[in-house]
């Protein structure tokens, strides 16, 4: 995973990346969603991310406040995208190291609305990872 300066971290200092909006806090979280997100006909509608407000690499380094103010954040994005965009599920997820998709090294909790319309509707996270096509062994084409 590529380093990147503390100063320039766009979830350490959220306020530098305009397309990202802080929607909710609390003591030591954020939940950021990024603009199109914000669109209620997009294939992310709602989607955003809770992240440590001290930096965190992965899930595995959150402090037990951490993981708290996580819980009681998620809640809270819960409602608000209940409220603003009517999902009919929900994929919540971390993704950890590199080979597990993290790109950025900065722990961020995936809130993803989810809709009966997608094209992967009833699709889950591990839809991706059971299938024939994951083989051990086989390099990323």
């Amino acid at each position: 995973m590529k380093e990147i300066p503390l100063e320039t971290c766009l979830l350490c200092h959220p306020e530098l990346d305009p397309e990202q909006t802080i929607l909710l806090s609390n003591e030591h979280c954020l939940f950021l969603q990024l603009r199109h997100a914000q669109d209620i006909q997009g294939t992310l509608a709602g989607a955003g991310i809770i992240v440590p407000k001290q930096h965190r690499e992965t899930v595995f380094d959150l402090t037990s406040d951490e993981w708290h103010d996580t819980y009681a954040l998620l809640h809270d994005a819960k409602r608000h995208i209940d409220e603003m965009y009517h999902p009919q599920g929900y994929n919540i997820g971390w993704n950890c190291g590199e080979t597990g998709g993290q790109h950025l090294p900065y722990a961020h909790l995936h809130v993803l609305p989810r809709y009966a319309d997608e094209v992967h509707a009833g699709k889950g996270i591990r839809h991706l990872f059971k299938g024939d096509s994951n083989v051990r062994g086989m390099t990323n084409p």
